[in-house]
């Protein structure tokens, strides 16, 4: 397997737990390469692809990448483009990760845009998956078929779901319900091939395990996304902060064996990051304030991507499901 390319230099705690998770990616075996600065600190053993500049999480996304051809996250994309790694992860400047990627590595033939794809927990059941959760503000009726087949294929191949359920996110579960958007993506979602279309769902629908995809504009997914984990940080922060109390402790104390895997299976560290999906590579995208363990996850997911050949398989649904 060809390493996987890890920008060292973004996200707010590199490179330090950046590295440091690439070291423990490499210790399980799995090989890596690090792009950042010469002399990169705490390198060690693991190879460097040098390069010498670094887009702030602040930098305008396109403008960035136009000007600064040798930032580490130009030259992990074009590692991949030019077959020197597998996969590609970044956390830092979102924006700027997916235009690397787009320019460098382009698109996969028949999509119109790219989406990103965002692992949502659901307590007791495999994740159900959101897209687009911050690529595309606005959208078109037909990329959201197009996001459905790609987050189809993703639900099957990193969670095992045979066949996916994939759900329209509006205002209403009763058809024509939404705005002209939702409405005619409702249409070509109800006739579209290689998609086990269920109709509308709500916001309260993501996480109960009645949808296994759920589409959606970026602006929407991404406001979608931010409030769950604003939300079950908050409900988190609180039952700890109860279970702190004296006079609740040894009732704590018994509860704790069956909450803390439920609080794994909420924390984002866990998650590895999100995927783009529609271009012709394949991009991690983690959260900024990733740590050691956030980027090992991130890199495992990369891995499990590369071998589970995700890029071929979306290529196959969109040239075998839509009319070219």
């Amino acid at each position: 397997m060809l390493p996987i390319a890890v920008d060292a230099m973004g996200g707010d705690r590199s490179p330090q737990e950046i590295v440091a998770g690439a070291h423990h990616a490499a210790e399980l075996g799995i090989p890596i390469l690090l792009v950042g600065p010469e002399n990169l600190e705490g390198a060690g053993s693991l190879e460097v692809l040098v390069a010498s500049e670094v887009i702030a999480m602040d930098d305008d996304p396109a403008k960035s990448v136009r000007t600064k051809r040798d930032s580490t996250l130009v030259r992990a994309a074009e590692a991949v483009r030019d077959g020197k790694a597998s996969a590609m992860i970044s956390a830092g400047n979102t924006g700027a990760t997916m235009a690397s990627a787009l320019l460098r590595m382009g698109r996969i033939t028949g999509v119109a845009r790219p989406a990103i794809a965002t692992p949502v927990p659901v307590p007791g059941k495999h994740h159900a998956v959101l897209l687009d959760a911050g690529a595309n503000t606005e959208v078109q009726p037909e990329w959201l078929v197009q996001f459905a087949l790609m987050g189809s294929v993703y639900s099957q191949r990193r969670f095992g779901v045979e066949k996916p359920r994939v759900g329209l996110l509006t205002i209403g579960e009763e058809p024509g319900k939404g705005d002209t958007l939702r409405k005619e993506a409702y249409e070509l979602l109800a006739v579209a091939k290689g998609i086990n279309f269920i109709g509308n769902v709500e916001g309260r629908d993501i996480m109960t395990g009645d949808v296994d995809v759920i589409v959606t504009d970026g602006f929407t997914g991404n406001v979608v996304l931010k409030t769950l984990e604003g939300t079950l940080k908050t409900v988190i922060k609180a039952l700890f902060e109860a279970f702190g109390q004296p006079e609740y402790q040894e009732a704590a104390s018994q509860l704790m064996p069956a909450l803390l895997p439920l609080y794994a299976t909420f924390d984002p560290d866990e998650v590895g990051g999100a995927i783009l999906l529609g271009i012709d590579g394949v991009c991690i995208i983690s959260h900024g304030s990733s740590n050691a363990k956030a980027m090992l996850n991130g890199i495992k997911v990369a891995k499990e991507m590369v071998d589970a050949n995700m890029v071929e398989a979306i290529r196959e649904s969109i040239s075998t499901n839509l009319s070219l």
